[in-house]
């Protein structure tokens, strides 16, 4: 619900309406909450409990910077990769993102586009660094749904966006990490802030 956009940024966290619209009881809410603060995806503020976290400019920032970081580690730890049956979660999840972008799909396809990073970081074979993008991923899909405005109208294309992800894979079977790094350079992050003058 926070991922989707579904709850606004600090917008309260009620135990009765979560277990009502969950259909889950209070003890598994409270630790998947717990789970959440940790992330930072949502805060416990005095008086208010719960709310939806708002980031800043310096947030999203750090959210982004990070992950890039931890993508460059999983290249230098896991390019190239000496068996290829490695590469098949990697081309599984782009051909995923193939079938949602003939479909039009723009959420399937951007989970899709999540899965594919998520196995490129994989092939490291790191599991602690795993462990660290996957919370970084989810921090990341926040910014996403705080900020519509590049989501709905500055978005790129689907098939260019299928495209360049492709590439990082031609890249990465070439097994020069190298190449692979300079690909992720250029493969680029699109901005989850609005520009100043689209900005309420």
């Amino acid at each position: 619900m926070i991922l989707s956009g579904a709850l606004a940024e600090g917008e309260r966290l009620t135990e009765e309406r979560l277990t009502e619209e969950l259909g889950i009881s209070r003890p598994p809410l409270r630790e998947a909450m717990r789970t959440l603060q940790q992330e930072g995806l949502i805060e416990v503020r005095p008086r208010r409990g719960a709310v939806v976290t708002t980031l800043t400019e310096q947030d999203v920032m750090e959210i982004l910077t990070l992950r890039s970081a931890l993508e460059r580690l999983a290249v230098e730890l896991g390019v190239p990769v000496t068996d290829p049956a490695r590469l098949e979660r990697c081309r599984a999840a782009l051909a995923r993102m193939e079938r949602e972008a003939e479909a039009a799909d723009r959420g399937a396809l951007v989970s899709a586009a999540y899965d594919f990073h998520s196995a490129l970081v994989a092939l490291a074979g790191h599991g602690r660094l795993d462990a660290a993008y996957a919370s970084v991923q989810r921090q990341q899909r926040l910014c996403m749904a705080r900020n519509l405005y590049t989501r709905e109208n500055e978005y790129e294309d689907l098939v260019t966006h299928v495209k360049r992800h492709r590439r990082l894979l031609e890249v990465v079977e070439t097994g020069d990490p190298q190449a692979v790094l300079a690909e992720l350079a250029v493969h680029g992050e699109r901005s989850f802030l609005a520009p100043p003058d689209a900005r309420p």
